[in-house]
Parts: structure tokens; sequence; C-alpha cells
């Protein structure tokens, strides 16, 4: 969330954030509560002084204060909670160079690699593919769980393995790390990423923190009412509090996190979107970064999640473009946002495969996640990006590697974790 110094000192600058993000809140009644919370802790620090001045001397008027103070305390806890409820609908302000526009129709495009493959046949869609090879099966998943489900089988399954194990093993490596930060400015930190395997299930207030979960968009989450806890839609969701309501240490910034993880998503704004094969669906693994910079060091180090992205898609491959988003479609804790389209023969046009959020303080103010620098704290800068969202990572080599007899050869940096090079029926 934004600070609420920051918002009562620049005003019109949050009043045009929300009005460019399509969020409408009532900022004069945020400054307006602050107000009152604000006179509330000035009585409560009068009372509490007078208190103090009084101490035994009369019993009498020092109950009255007691009691005073008491109902004040209620007061402001009010305040400050319905002041918290109102700050969680305000987005982060978005970063000047952003591209200013309503929806996806004015993102830009900043770059492209590769040249889309010309085929001498007319080029399948992956289920189309799929199917033939007997490597993805929707029709039984849609007997078993509905719609919106499949079944990954035989070289479809070992494929996703050796994307986890590719994916790891580059990120982890100090070698590759530090050819990729080098290409974002040289002698930049090249501390590899922690490997983790995170809880796929969180806390309703720790989802809030993370400023993923909001009247908005509860309706895309699975929520477990038994146990109070919500399926998450992405692995950064249980990475980004790794360290709540923490002090990290300035020398040990970056903390860089590799986390693999299903992912649960009901797709709920989606109704007959994307309704064929498995591009979008309930449940998908997803391989995820989260990272925890300094403030000054917070766009370079989404500029090197950009740039792994890049050198996964690559080594692939793969033909793509990077994408610029603009305000109106970011998500509401990103500054800056960029997205990676891979192009997907089968149809025939680029589609979104990685998302690079950069929140600056948005979520760290939420959470409490902090540095100490000089003797004093400040929050940290976060930083979220895909790795491989598996299922959409598949697509993209089946429509780009298949072969007129139907196969689809493997990519070559995949070889080495399977014991096959092509998918044959």
């Amino acid at each position: 969330m934004l600070e609420i110094n920051f918002i009562r000192q620049n005003i019109e600058k949050v009043k045009k954030a929300c009005e460019e993000r399509g969020v409408e809140v009532d900022l004069e009644k945020v400054l307006e509560i602050d107000k009152q919370r604000r006179e509330l802790i000035r009585k409560s620090e009068a009372l509490r002084a007078s208190q103090k001045r009084l101490g035994r001397e009369n019993l009498e008027e020092a109950k009255k204060i007691k009691a005073e103070f008491k109902k004040l305390e209620s007061e402001l806890v009010e305040k400050e909670t319905e002041l918290k409820r109102l700050l969680y609908q305000i987005p982060n302000i978005p970063f000047d160079d952003v591209p200013r526009g309503k929806d996806e129709a004015e993102n830009v495009v900043i770059r492209k690699w590769g040249k889309p493959r010309k085929f001498d046949f007319k080029p399948r869609d992956h289920l189309e593919i799929g199917e033939h090879l007997g490597i993805i099966d929707t029709k039984t998943a849609g007997k078993v769980a509905g719609t919106r489900f499949g079944y990954l089988k035989n070289q479809a399954a070992l494929l996703e393995l050796a994307l986890i194990r590719y994916a790891f093993d580059v990120l982890t490596s100090p070698k590759i790390i530090k050819k990729i930060a080098d290409s974002v400015e040289k002698g930049y930190a090249n501390k590899p990423f922690m490997p983790v395997i995170p809880p796929v299930m969180i806390r309703p207030e720790i989802y809030e923190k993370m400023a993923r979960l909001s009247e908005k968009d509860k309706d895309e989450r699975y929520y477990l009412p038994k146990d109070n806890l919500y399926l998450t839609g992405s692995a950064e969701h249980t990475l980004g509090p790794l360290h709540l309501e923490e002090v990290l240490e300035e020398k040990d910034l970056p903390l860089r996190y590799v986390g693999f993880s299903t992912c649960f998503r009901r797709e709920a704004g989606s109704y007959g979107k994307d309704t064929r094969g498995i591009l979008r669906v309930h449940q998908f693994d997803k391989i995820e970064m989260e990272s925890f910079s300094l403030p000054e060091n917070s766009r370079k180090e989404q500029d090197f999640l950009v740039a792994i992205q890049e050198y996964l898609v690559q080594s692939l491959g793969i033909p793509y473009q990077v994408v610029y988003i603009c305000t109106g479609d970011m998500g509401m804790p990103d500054a800056r946002q960029i997205d990676i389209e891979c192009w997907l023969p089968g149809e025939g046009r680029y589609r979104e495969t990685h998302t690079a959020d950069l929140t600056t303080d948005y979520q760290s103010r939420r959470l409490g996640t902090k540095v100490r620098r000089k003797g004093k704290t400040e929050f940290v800068h976060m930083n979220d990006a895909t790795v491989f969202a598996i299922g959409r990572t598949i697509i993209a080599i089946l429509e780009n590697y298949q072969e007129k007899d139907g196969s689809v050869t493997v990519p070559k940096v995949l070889r080495k974790y399977l014991k096959f090079k092509t998918i044959k029926y």
C-alpha cells in the first residue's frame, strides 16, 4: 500500500494514478479519516501525559482519565481499521515511463526475438498435436474434474519435469547468473537464486498483505472455508511473505528465490475464452522468481529478471516479443509490468507466457519487510517474475517444434534430462 504521508503530500498524483488504472477510491474520505485518526492520537497522548502527572495523587481523576483513554483507544482502532481498508484499495503509482492506456490494446511492444517458423504444412494447435501423440487428455479430465482441466501424459509429463530441472539448474548456477547480470550492467549483483517449494495454501490476511486478494478478485480464488485458507494462484503469493515482519541486513540484498508450485485459478472472468486445450485452466504448475532488493536497485533488478526470462525462452528457440504493460492493464501492486509473449503457430499469434512485476515497497509495507541501513530501517522493494508457466511453455514447444508427420522435436537444452529427442506417436 501507499504510505499515508505520501498520499497527503501527493493527493493529485494519487488521484491521477487511480484514474489511469480504472480504480475508484474515495480519497477525500481517506484524508478525513486520517485527520480524525491523528486527532485521536493527539488526544490519547495528552491523556497519557495527564495520567502520568497525576500519578497516585488523585485516584478519582485518574479513573476518569483511564476510562476516557479506553474509549479513545477503541475509537482509534475503528479509525485505523477503516483507514487500512481504504488504503488497501489504492493501487501503486506507475512509473512515469509506463505507457498510459485503458486496456491490453494499448500495451507497447518493446522488442522481438526470433522469426516465426515457416511451415510447409498447415501447423496444428497444441491440443490436436497432444491428442494425436497421446500426451494431452482433456476429455478424460473433463469427465473426472470438469472443464478447464487436463492430463499431461507420457512424454508431456516428462517434458514438464525436464523444464523444472532445467529452470532450477539455470537459476542456481553462479556462472549463468553472472553472465545474465552482466548483460544488464557489468558487475551487477550476480547472486544465484535459492530453490524453494512453497505452500500452496495461504491465510486470507497474508494474501491481502500480498495485495493479491481483494473484493474485486476474490471470485478468482479458491477458498476453503473450514480451514480459512485460500489455494494460491501463483508461487510468488507464498514466496513474497518469506520475510514477513523481518528486518534484513543491507549486505544480504538482493535476496532471490525460485519456487515451484501447483497453482489454482477459477478464471472467473474468462467465460467462453480459451476453453480449448490447456492454455487457460483451473490448475497448472508454475516456476516463479521472487526478489527483495534495495529501493535504488529495484528497476535494475526487474530488468535482470526479464533478462533471465529472455535467456530461457531464447535457449528453447521460441520466438517471442517483450511487451510494456499499460496503466489500465497492470496488476494493482505493480509500478511497472513487463510481459513476454511467445509465438504460437497453431493460433498464428503471440500469447502471454511470462510476467515480471516490480511492486516497489507496495507489498513490503503491508508485509513489514524492511532493510537496516546506517542504523535506520526502510522498506525493501520487491519483484516477482515467471520462470515457466509449465503448461503454456509446453504448448509453445509442441506448436513451434511440430513436424509434418505429427511428431515433435525436443529443444536441445532439454534433451539431457530426457531419454528421447523426438515425441512420436
